[in-house]
């Protein structure tokens, strides 16, 4: 029952506050983001070769290491409800809340679904040093097999 009620909180969208937010909102990007950016940079720069966005598999992966099955989203800490930095909106909060929770189950069933593919579904918050976030990736990726020796992924 509460999953039919928040599935009609969220098919009622409501007004943005005023149009300073409506604008904002509308400015968001949905990818290629400046964290997304600057991990793509850390893994070609340790030598990994990948897809971005890639439309084949569930949830479209931010970064997809082909050869060795790994699928890398960069999530936004409001959108993904980060336990360290996600924030609730005072605003349509109801509506809000809906919306991000529903958020949460998409990310479980689309992880759910790579792994039934033999795909490592792999979520990077958008506030980890890319760096940091890359030399995990790249661990990963040499311990499912992955070799340098001028293949690309």
């Amino acid at each position: 029952m509460a999953s039919r009620r928040s599935a009609d909180v969220r098919r009622q969208k409501p007004e943005p506050l005023n149009d300073v937010v409506r604008d904002q909102m509308r400015r968001m990007p949905r990818r290629d983001t400046n964290i997304e950016l600057a991990l793509r940079r850390e893994l070609h720069r340790a030598g990994l070769r990948f897809r971005t966005h890639l439309s084949t598999l569930p949830g479209k992966p931010d970064v997809a290491l082909t050869k060795a099955k790994i699928a890398i989203f960069v999530d936004g800490c409001f959108w993904h409800r980060c336990p360290l930095h996600g924030t609730a909106p005072k605003n349509n909060g109801a509506w809000w809340a809906a919306k991000l929770e529903e958020n949460v189950r998409r990310d479980r069933r689309k992880d759910e679904t790579l792994r039934s593919m033999g795909w490592m579904p792999v979520h990077i918050w958008e506030h980890e040093d890319p760096a940091l976030a890359a030399t995990r990736i790249y661990q990963l990726w040499r311990e499912r097999g992955g070799r340098h020796g001028g293949s690309v992924e």
